[in-house]
């Protein structure tokens, strides 16, 4: 019989992979922070797992143009998994990362609170993942992963302004996840 959890994960690498297969380096992002969140399988029991996996696979697809109604992803991308009724997953893919920061930083934090926030191990290693990944799927350091952001996006976009002003919480989430990691293994 099949699990909710691996229910979940077999819907969201469909979903993902329809949806952000054909923008290229953010489909290379999204399969490499889903690699990464692998490394948890001594961490973590198989349901919870299962969930961060689905949640890797997600985290991103806001920003697949068929998702993208108001422009920030991770509220896109809740919608859309709320929508198909997976609302613990729709929470994770809102609350991903720096995403509260950054709501706050477009205007967005009463609609982002629509969804559940939880302080959780897989919320933790979804941030992780992502945080450690590049945009082309390449594993960074998380200061590296900040400047490339500034680099990229330029440092008056606000998910820059968001990211730097959570900077000392996800170097923190980093290095508990990279303890937690050494520790498992």
């Amino acid at each position: 019989m099949t699990s909710r959890a691996e229910s979940e994960l077999i819907w969201a690498e469909r979903a993902a992979t329809e949806l952000l297969s054909p923008l290229e380096a953010r489909w290379r992002h999204t399969l490499r922070v889903v690699d990464r969140a692998q490394s948890f399988r001594n961490v973590l029991d198989r349901d919870e797992l299962e969930v961060l996996l689905a949640a890797a696979y997600l985290h991103d697809v806001g920003y697949a143009p068929d998702l993208a109604e108001v422009g920030f992803h991770p509220l896109d991308g809740a919608r859309f998994v709320r929508e198909a009724g997976h609302e613990r997953l729709a929470g994770l893919v809102a609350h991903h990362s720096a995403s509260d920061a950054e709501a706050m930083e477009r205007g967005f934090t009463e609609e982002l609170a629509e969804f559940p926030t939880e302080d959780s191990l897989v919320a933790r290693a979804l941030t992780y993942c992502d945080l450690t990944t590049g945009p082309n799927g390449e594993e960074v350091g998380v200061s590296a992963r900040l400047l490339e952001l500034g680099g990229r996006l330029g440092e008056d976009d606000p998910t820059v302004r968001a990211v730097r002003r959570e900077a000392s919480r996800l170097a923190a989430v980093v290095d508990e996840m990279e303890s937690l990691l050494a520790a498992g293994r």
